[in-house]
């Protein structure tokens, strides 16, 4: 079990690093117990489903949180460098961005379109993790704001077992759905040896360094808190609550 105060008299760029890659294989959140469980084909289709719709609010406030960070930028090569991100999830051009491949996944699994887009079925626990993270851009240094975004050092890995965990183990889930990981294979090493470089550069002193730490596991509990509330809900058993989606099967084993 790793502490982070073990990070605060880091000496250099290296440490850093080394730091940074140790939080994410501790605290990451191809961890959790709900993901095991996506991957190996233990969820039902009902739980995939609650899965898709929760994580559509955490994809639609990826780019309100990287215009957040953008708005109060003075650096121009930042911003020209962050602004592809934005265009990533929202779209540019011909490219319909990673928003619309994640509505085409979850209308594939049956859910409708204009329902995800409402947010009206979505978790409290997820709204509170994914606004935490929101404000945490918004107001922490532009240091910190960088360095949230470094859970992208590890999505690479996390893709590259969902995609034939959902393709091999499910048979409602098809090649077109799994789109947007295909383009995350890609684009998050890009993003994230951007932003590991300007966190090595810039944070200049132990202090610096411990607070880019400290960003990184900040992120992970967000993204660790998401499944949380999917698997308390969903899988536990713990309750819905009022609003939120139902699955068909749970409606039915509860008619039953």
């Amino acid at each position: 079990m790793i502490s982070l105060d073990r990070y605060r008299n880091l000496r250099n760029a290296a440490e850093l690093e080394a730091a940074l890659r140790e939080i994410g294989a501790a605290r990451y959140h191809n961890l959790h117990p709900f993901h095991r469980m996506l991957h190996g084909g233990r969820c039902t289709r009902g739980q995939v489903q609650a899965w898709a719709l929760n994580r559509y609010y955490y994809q639609s406030r990826i780019p309100m949180k990287d215009a957040a960070l953008m708005s109060r930028c003075e650096d121009r090569e930042l911003r020209r460098e962050w602004i592809h991100r934005i265009h990533d999830h929202d779209g540019y051009g011909e490219d319909e961005g990673g928003i619309e491949r994640w509505l085409v996944l979850c209308e594939h699994l049956g859910l409708d379109r204009t329902y995800v887009v409402s947010e009206q079925g979505i978790l409290p626990g997820t709204k509170f993790a994914v606004d935490a993270y929101v404000r945490f851009v918004r107001e922490k240094t532009l240091l910190e704001a960088v360095a949230s975004s470094l859970t992208e050092l590890f999505a690479p890995q996390i893709h590259a077992e969902r995609i034939p965990g959902l393709l091999q183990n499910y048979d409602f889930v098809s090649e077109e759905m799994v789109a947007y990981f295909r383009r995350r294979l890609t684009q998050a090493p890009r993003d994230a040896k951007f932003a590991l470089e300007y966190c090595k550069r810039h944070a200049d002193t132990p202090e610096k360094r411990y607070l880019v730490c400290a960003a990184l596991w900040f992120k992970c509990d967000v993204l660790w808190a998401q499944l949380d509330a999917l698997h308390h809900a969903y899988v536990l058993g713990g309750g819905i609550p009022p609003g939120c989606f139902v699955p068909e099967e749970m409606k039915a084993e509860a008619a039953a």
